[in-house]
């Protein structure tokens, strides 16, 4: 029972003699401190840095809309399933665009073609009537840098990022979409 109590009372001195050591502040180092946020595609993560021109050569950068509820949509002009569930993107946008958010300022898509041929992707975005202005690409197909950074294996593929730039939704595509916005809806 001695020996239970020695052994403590040394373990106490040692953690306490490092933390003042270590600190020059008594039981500081005891303090559990929160990571940093991680940067990653997985929810909960921070949004990878998107920064890539629009058909006229204007860069556009997904850090820029800090602030705002963003989703992010990868697509291209030559894919059905994108094509398709466009109408579903561009009534989300009509519906949130100027909504009422808890702590976001508002909405708005940042799209990511997968495109190589600019008349064909600027031709798309007119004809699905994408009106949002974030519109994005490297014209590099499947070697988009952007797509590669969010580990992107199909399209359509969507994240949904906070006001802070934190990825809170992935693959959402028609009323989950809806829903996942609502999430961040103020309620009146």
């Amino acid at each position: 029972m001695t020996r239970l109590k020695i052994g403590s009372a040394l373990a106490i001195v040692c953690l306490l003699t490092l933390s003042f050591t270590l600190t020059n502040k008594p039981y500081e180092a005891l303090t559990i401190k929160p990571e940093a946020v991680k940067i990653g595609t997985n929810i909960g993560d921070q949004a990878p840095e998107i920064d890539m021109a629009s058909f006229d050569g204007k860069h556009f950068k997904l850090s820029d809309l800090r602030g705002n509820l963003v989703l992010i949509d990868f697509w291209a002009s030559w894919c059905g399933p994108c094509r398709r569930e466009n109408p579903n993107v561009v009534q989300a946008y009509n519906k949130y665009q100027k909504a009422k958010f808890k702590s976001a300022k508002g909405f708005t898509v940042f799209s990511v073609s997968l495109d190589s041929n600019v008349d064909a992707w600027k031709a798309a975005v007119q004809s699905d009537k994408l009106s949002w202005k974030y519109h994005v690409s490297d014209l590099k197909k499947w070697e988009n840098e952007a797509a590669a950074t969010y580990g992107v294996r199909s399209i359509p593929t969507s994240f949904l990022i906070d006001e802070n730039g934190i990825i809170v939704g992935t693959s959402l595509r028609g009323f989950e979409l809806h829903r996942a916005i609502d999430a961040h809806v103020a309620k009146l």
